[in-house]
């Protein structure tokens, strides 16, 4: 989810421009200052007929995310804000939203698996799907479990379907303060919704187009892919990190590699590539350095809002500015 808040001069923008989707914004320097642009216009075709007709009515461009729930109120996050939505678009009150139904959940969730639910199993049972143009598919619902995993996830009744979108230029003030001296790995931390990976598409751009560095994109969720990662950067999607990273090593010869949502059980990868040379980019869902498991980065770039910098770390947690 993201969130629109309003930032204190001090903070170190990730923009030069004051304006926000093309309008002035004054006091503040949100992470969608320029105009995002969604990387292909055919993102949400598989919503159900009534869900697509509220969307048709929103500005893409402008949408980040769609909470659809069975039988409550039709939510979408639109530059920030989380707003109604009803059968022509925004609505004043959740009273004129529209109530998906159960069915249309369940039609909406099909259309996202492709309408071959077992060609996604392996997605399903981390409890999300990837639809068609890499709009990531949350999903609640009941868990059916198998031994100590997930098998399965049946009865959906709820959706948080977020829009990716590019927004190139947007980690200038990150490559500025951490990479003009050279390649080197680090790692993004905030809470969920406050712009991490489209910071790390824009970082791998960057990192193609000015260092010239043959990058492996180590797209789990088939998210982080959704847009331009730069013409030397090479694309390994739905593989736990472990696996992408070994066979990547082995078979592309990275200089980099790019990948999103760090988890415990993920250092062990990124120790082993930063070992043997190979500089890495991830995020992670934390707000402080401490919290960190394993300091094995060059640079901790500490985020205080939507796109915004807080702090830039070294590898021993201490202030670079």
């Amino acid at each position: 989810m993201i969130a629109f808040v309003r930032l204190s001069a001090q903070a170190g923008s990730l923009f030069r421009q004051n304006f926000f989707l093309g309008l002035p914004f004054l006091g503040a320097a949100p992470f969608i200052l320029r105009r995002p642009v969604p990387y292909n216009r055919a993102m949400l075709e598989f919503l159900s007929p009534r869900l697509k007709e509220a969307v048709s009515h929103v500005d893409l461009m402008q949408l980040y995310e769609l909470r659809v729930r069975a039988g409550r109120p039709l939510y979408a996050n639109i530059k920030g804000s989380s707003v109604p939505l009803g059968r022509c678009g925004r609505v004043q009150n959740k009273k004129s939203a529209l109530h998906p139904t159960q069915e249309e959940v369940e039609e909406t969730f099909y259309g996202a698996c492709g309408y071959s639910v077992h060609a996604v199993e392996n997605e399903l049972r981390q409890g999300f799907v990837t639809a068609a143009e890499g709009e990531r598919v949350g999903i609640a619902g009941t868990y059916v479990y198998e031994g100590k995993g997930v098998l399965s996830v049946h009865s959906v009744t709820s959706l948080c379907i977020r829009v990716p979108h590019e927004v190139k230029g947007c980690a200038e003030e990150i490559y500025k303060r951490c990479l003009a001296g050279g390649l080197c790995s680090l790692l993004l931390l905030s809470p969920p919704g406050w712009g991490k990976t489209t910071l790390l598409r824009d970082l791998s751009r960057l990192a193609c187009e000015r260092l010239r560095a043959n990058v492996l994109v180590s797209d789990e969720r088939g998210e982080l892919s959704a847009g331009e990662t730069g013409e030397t950067s090479d694309v390994i999607r739905f593989a736990g990190k472990l696996t992408a990273f070994t066979a990547g090593i082995r078979a592309m010869r990275p200089d980099l590699i790019v990948t999103d949502e760090l988890l415990p059980e993920d250092f062990e990868a990124v120790r082993r590539a930063i070992a043997g040379g190979v500089a890495v980019f991830a995020s992670a869902h934390l707000t402080r350095y401490e919290d960190v498991r394993e300091k094995l980065f060059s640079r901790y770039v500490l985020l205080s809002g939507l796109g915004r910098i807080k702090a830039v770390l070294d590898e021993a947690g201490n202030d670079l500015d």
